[in-house]
C-alpha cells in the first residue's frame, strides 16, 4: 500500500466505522488559529491594555478560546515536557485542539534538540507538527539554478533525518508550500520520501507568489495533506510584477468553498487553520531577470495566466496597507481581520 492509499483508506475508515476515534476538534468542527495570524501579538513589546502581547501558547490558546476558534498551531521550540504538560492542561479545559510548528534539523547533530520539541509537543497533545524547508520565499533567497539544488538537496535530507523521529514518536510532520516548493516539487520529495509520517500543510494561496493556479495547487497537494493554511488573497500590479496580500476570508479571489471541498473529501478529519497575516502588499516581482533564475523549466503560460488574474481580478477599492498606522491601530486592524475571517467560516464554510 503507497502512502496516498493508506491515507485515502484511514480516512474512509474515519467515516464508515462508528467505533475509531476521532479528535476532539474533528468533531468541534471549527477554525483553528496559526500563530502568524497574531503576528503583532505573539510577543509583543507594545504597550496595550485592549490588544496585550501573547507570551506564550498559553496565552493565544486561553484568546482564541475566547473569540470562538476551534484550536491553534503555534511554535513548540524548546518546549520542555513540563511546558507541555501545562499547555496540554489548559487546552484540555478549554476544548481546544493544538498543532505544532517546528524547526527541521540541517544535520545529525541536531536530531536530538529536533526530538526534545517533538516530545514537548507531544506531552501537549499535538499529533501534527507544521514545518517549512526554506523559511525565506524563493525568490529572494536562492539566485541560481546551482542554489535551488543545494537547498532541494538539504531540504530532502533534513526531512529524511527527522523522519525516523516521527515515526519513533507517531508524529506526522507537515511541510508547508512557503513560497519555496512548486506544489508539483513538493509532491514528488513526499512521494519519493514514502513516510506515512511526512506529509503537508496545505496552504491555499502562497504558491500564487510562484506563478501557481491556486485550484490546481490544492488539488495536488490535498492527497498529501495533513493539516492546512487557510486564507484568501488579494492581488493587484505594480511595475516589476503584482503585488499579493492576504486579506479577510471572503473578501479576495481564492474559491474557499470549493477548496474545503477538495480538502475534506481527501482527508474529512483535516484542520483548518486561519493564517490571516495583517500587512502591507508582498512584492512578487515576477518581471525581473532574477525572479527567474530558479524557474528555468516554468513556461511563459504560467507567468501570463498569472498576469491575466491579476489584471482581471485586482482588489478593490485597493490592497490593504498598515505600515502608516499607529501600533494601536495595527492591533486592532490584526484582531478585526481575524474576527471578520471566524465569522465567515463560520457562516460560510461550515465552520
Amino acid at each position: 500500500m503507497d502512502r496516498r492509499d493508506f491515507l485515502q483508506q484511514t480516512a474512509k475508515a474515519a467515516m464508515v466505522l462508528p467505533f475509531v476515534h476521532l479528535p476532539a476538534f474533528a468533531k468541534e468542527n471549527r477554525m483553528g488559529i496559526v500563530v502568524h495570524s497574531y503576528g503583532l501579538r505573539w510577543n509583543s513589546k507594545v504597550e496595550s491594555k485592549q490588544y496585550p502581547g501573547f507570551a506564550s501558547a498559553i496565552d493565544l490558546l486561553e484568546h482564541c478560546h475566547s473569540i470562538g476558534a476551534g484550536g491553534v498551531q503555534v511554535g513548540v521550540k524548546n518546549w520542555t515536557q513540563d511546558f507541555g504538560k501545562k499547555v496540554r492542561d489548559k487546552r484540555e479545559k478549554l476544548g481546544l485542539y493544538l498543532e505544532g510548528s517546528i524547526g527541521l534539523p540541517q544535520k545529525a547533530e541536531d536530531v536530538q534538540a529536533f526530538e526534545q520539541d517533538v516530545i514537548g509537543a507531544k506531552e501537549a497533545g499535538a499529533e501534527v507538527l507544521r514545518t517549512v524547508s526554506l523559511g525565506t520565499r524563493r525568490y529572494e533567497s536562492l539566485h541560481s539554478s546551482a542554489e535551488f539544488e543545494g537547498f532541494r538537496k538539504k531540504a530532502i535530507r533534513a526531512l529524511e533525518i527527522s523522519e525516523p523521529v516521527a515515526r519513533k514518536h507517531k508524529m506526522k510532520l507537515a511541510v508547508e508550500n512557503h513560497k519555496d516548493w512548486r506544489a508539483d516539487e513538493l509532491a514528488d520529495v513526499i512521494r519519493k520520501l514514502n513516510s506515512e509520517w511526512i506529509g503537508v500543510t496545505l496552504d491555499f494561496g502562497n504558491s500564487i507568489a510562484l506563478l501557481e493556479d491556486p485550484m490546481e495547487v490544492v488539488q495536488t497537494l490535498a492527497p498529501f495533506m495533513f493539516s492546512t493554511h487557510v486564507k484568501d488573497m488579494g492581488v493587484d500590479e505594480y511595475p516589476e510584477g503584482f503585488l499579493l496580500s492576504e486579506v479577510p476570508l471572503g473578501e479576495g479571489m481564492i474559491d474557499l468553498k470549493k477548496m474545503f471541498e477538495i480538502c475534506r473529501k481527501e482527508l474529512p478529519t483535516v484542520t483548518f487553520n486561519l493564517e490571516m497575516i495583517t500587512r502591507d502588499p508582498l512584492k512578487i516581482p515576477c518581471l525581473t531577470d532574477d525572479y527567474w533564475a530558479t524557474f528555468e523549466g516554468v513556461s511563459g503560460y504560467a507567468l501570463a495566466r498569472t498576469l491575466r488574474m491579476v489584471r482581471e481580478k485586482p482588489f478593490k477599492p485597493s490592497l490593504p496597507k498598515v505600515s502608516h498606522l499607529k501600533d494601536e491601530e495595527k492591533l486592532a486592524a490584526e484582531e478585526q481581520n481575524i474576527l471578520t475571517s471566524l465569522s465567515y467560516s463560520k457562516s460560510n464554510l461550515g465552520l
